[in-house]
């Protein structure tokens, strides 16, 4: 082990943030991460107020897009979802700091690295066809899940004093990133013990082609949860969207999936949560503007 950590190490390309103001946090960026059978990987890692100053462990928190979470200058619209500062305002109400763990998306390569594998292999073939368009290529979230759950996390566990138990490891996204998510909660229940699955994009196709809703693609989700998701055994799931643009395709499918954690013995505000922001569309200011509620409810003790 110690062998393949000290081989990723050597392959992670170190660029230091300027230190911000301890009460704020700092930031590191890693430039290019291989990764076994994935385009090359970036990275985006926050740590909070104190770290350098003390000997604290910290849990972690995952979150997909990192080039859309602290940084304009990286952000692909000129929206963040200021992940740091809705850390920093939930501490305030008492929630334990978290390590942000930031991880890229690679440019086009997003949708196929973010499609989890179970749908996509249980997809009908009109549906599958319309994911291929999309993908343009072979369908590697498989592939992106067992690295973020191995290599990635055995590197920042090794290298930042982390907390690395599944109650301590939380990971979140939003459209893609949402359904990704998601997949690795249900697929992963040894290492995740919180996911937020902030406006998924449930009907997994380009966002042009969708029409409206696809009973077939919602018999794909709820057979992967219930042949997947099990009972909550200690997890935590927070799950939304909005109403405008994008979003306002998503009830027909968030609420029968609701249905399904319901069936599996999740208990809604406990085990797991699903809001509707009235209004809200398909993007990151929205989802800025509720990162605070759903780190507070997802990140409780």
């Amino acid at each position: 082990m110690r062998r393949i950590l000290m081989a990723l190490v050597a392959l992670l390309g170190l660029i230091a943030v300027p230190a911000r103001a301890e009460d704020a946090g700092r930031l590191i960026e890693y430039e290019r991460v291989e990764a076994a059978g994935l385009p090359p990987q970036r990275l985006t890692i926050w740590l909070p107020p104190g770290y350098d100053s003390s000997d604290k462990r910290y849990p972690v928190l995952y979150m997909h897009d990192g080039h859309n979470l602290f940084d304009l200058k990286n952000s692909n619209f000129n929206k963040i979802w200021a992940a740091d500062k809705a850390m920093l305002r939930v501490m305030g109400q008492g929630i334990e700091p978290r390590i942000i763990v930031g991880i890229w998306a690679p440019g086009k390569d997003r949708f196929r690295q973010y499609l989890p594998r179970p749908a996509y292999d249980a997809a009908p073939p009109a549906l599958k066809a319309k994911m291929d368009e999309i993908a343009g290529g072979p369908v590697i979230s498989d592939a992106y899940l067992a690295w973020l759950a191995g290599p990635l996390k055995a590197w920042v566990d090794a290298s930042f004093r982390t907390r690395p138990g599944r109650d301590d490891t939380a990971i979140a996204g939003s459209s893609m990133g949402g359904l990704m998510s998601c997949y690795a909660i249900a697929a992963r229940p040894d290492v995740y013990g919180q996911a937020a699955c902030v406006s998924s994009h449930w009907p997994a196709i380009g966002p042009d082609t969708v029409k409206g809703f696809n009973p077939d693609t919602l018999a794909v989700w709820t057979s992967f949860f219930d042949r997947t998701l099990g009972a909550p055994t200690g997890r935590r799931v927070w799950m939304d969207h909005g109403t405008a643009t994008l979003d306002a395709f998503y009830a027909p499918y968030q609420e029968p999936i609701d249905g399904e954690f319901a069936k599996l013995g999740w208990q809604r505000g406990t085990d797991f949560e699903s809001r509707v922001y009235p209004g809200a569309e398909h993007e990151e200011n929205a989802w800025a503007a509720r990162l605070p509620e759903i780190l507070a409810w997802l990140l409780r003790r």
